[in-house]
């Protein structure tokens, strides 16, 4: 099993499908039936087990809608046994003329096309957040005619405007056959109509649509969404003991392998604006794991503005599902850069604490930009910071050399 997102099927001597489950991990969930105490039901299942295929995908939310055709076309016993159709969640896209996107009870009367069913409520709910920032829907019907004043989510991107008439039917139905492929499991046919799209539109002049598919197609590309999906839901749940007064690890409630605690380090080192490198320390343990280092040179930000190269820094190395996620990312800097991580973590739809760590006004102190978390400490922070640092001013030495002897 590859350590990436997907699904898992389960089946018995017979080939028939016991359990469709989906993962951020494929290999460490699959282990887990293996690996951990469980109660008798999912005992059950194991013992049933002969086979596991599995399929990966790109993302924890293809891995949802993977998940939910799979169930619908197998009904495996260990999904449904509990449940039917009826009780389970759905996504429905109404037959309004600017329909809308609802979750319903199977239970419920259909009004337009479903999708599901999805038996997580939380993991379903996430992702049409999560969709919703991408292909912007509203959750009001259209007015019969235009209203003086937008609603709340208009202001924060979330609707395109159809109840002040600021979006043609036109446009906003592209954005619903958007969700209809993603829900259909054609996120390649997505990003196909959306670079002809940016395409066309650059052709015309149209230059803010144009960066609103170009937006789109990069927050569809790169989005990173692995709280999407809870390793403790579905049937394999870990069965953690604690003693009186002792607490879990964070990586442990996280479904690591082992307890290592992983922070990562940031810095950004430049001469105004050329040059530029970017650096990735880790330390496990409060120690550094100096194989696990990463340097990232500068590639879209030619002046000085360590602001947007730590956004690069932080969006290429969200890309990497291979590595595993941090409990703490630490910047070198203050609130500025601190909000500009923040950012970008929250853009990829991740949950990861960013603290800072300036140097004060005087170069002499250390002030935190945040909450140090219970499992680290000052001491270990500046350790963190001071590596960051050196690891990048000896890349950007490197860097700077190659480009003099040219």
């Amino acid at each position: 099993m590859p350590g990436t997102p997907g699904v898992y099927i389960m089946k018995d001597a017979a080939g028939r499908v016991l359990y469709v489950g989906k993962a951020v991990n494929l290999k460490r969930r699959v282990s887990s039936y293996f690996l951990r105490p469980h109660d008798s039901r999912i005992d059950g299942l194991v013992r049933r087990i002969k086979r596991i295929d599995h399929k990966n995908t790109d993302t924890a939310i293809e891995a949802l809608i993977l998940e939910s055709a799979l169930i619908k076309k197998y009904q495996p016993p260990f999904n449904v046994l509990e449940k039917d159709d009826k009780s389970f969640l759905y996504v429905e896209l109404t037959k309004e003329k600017f329909p809308r996107v609802m979750l319903v009870r199977g239970k419920d009367a259909p009004h337009g096309k479903r999708y599901g069913p999805f038996t997580s409520a939380a993991s379903i709910r996430e992702a049409l957040r999560l969709i919703r920032r991408i292909f912007p829907y509203p959750t009001h019907p259209a007015p019969d005619k235009p209203l003086a004043r937008a609603c709340f989510d208009y202001g924060i991107g979330l609707c395109p405007g159809t109840c002040i008439g600021a979006v043609s039917r036109t446009e906003y139905m592209k954005n619903i056959r958007n969700i209809e492929l993603l829900f259909s499991g054609k996120k390649s046919s997505i990003v196909k109509r959306l670079e002809r799209s940016m395409k066309e539109a650059s052709r015309t002049l149209e230059f803010e649509k144009a960066e609103r598919y170009k937006r789109q197609l990069f927050a569809l590309r790169h989005i990173q969404d692995v709280a999407l999906i809870k390793e403790e839901a579905g049937p394999a749940s870990p069965l953690i003991r604690l003693s009186p007064g002792r607490r879990p690890s964070l990586s442990l409630l996280r479904g690591n392998a082992g307890p290592a605690i992983r922070i990562e380090g940031y810095d950004i080192s430049n001469i105004s604006g050329t040059s530029a490198v970017g650096s990735m320390v880790v330390f496990e343990n409060n120690e550094p794991a100096k194989s696990e280092y990463r340097k990232f040179k500068i590639r879209t930000v030619g002046q000085p503005d360590d602001f947007a190269m730590l956004q690069e820094v932080i969006e290429r190395r969200l890309r990497h599902h291979e590595w595993p996620l941090p409990d703490l990312m630490l910047i070198d800097g203050g609130k500025g850069q601190v909000s500009a991580v923040k950012a970008m973590v929250a853009e990829s739809g991740r949950r990861i604490p960013v603290i800072g760590l300036a140097k004060g006004p005087e170069r002499k102190r250390n002030d935190v930009v945040g909450s140090i978390p219970e499992f680290t400490n000052l001491k270990t922070l500046i350790r963190v910071r001071d590596e960051a640092h050196r690891f990048a001013i000896a890349y950007h030495k490197k860097v700077r050399a190659r480009g003099f002897f040219r």
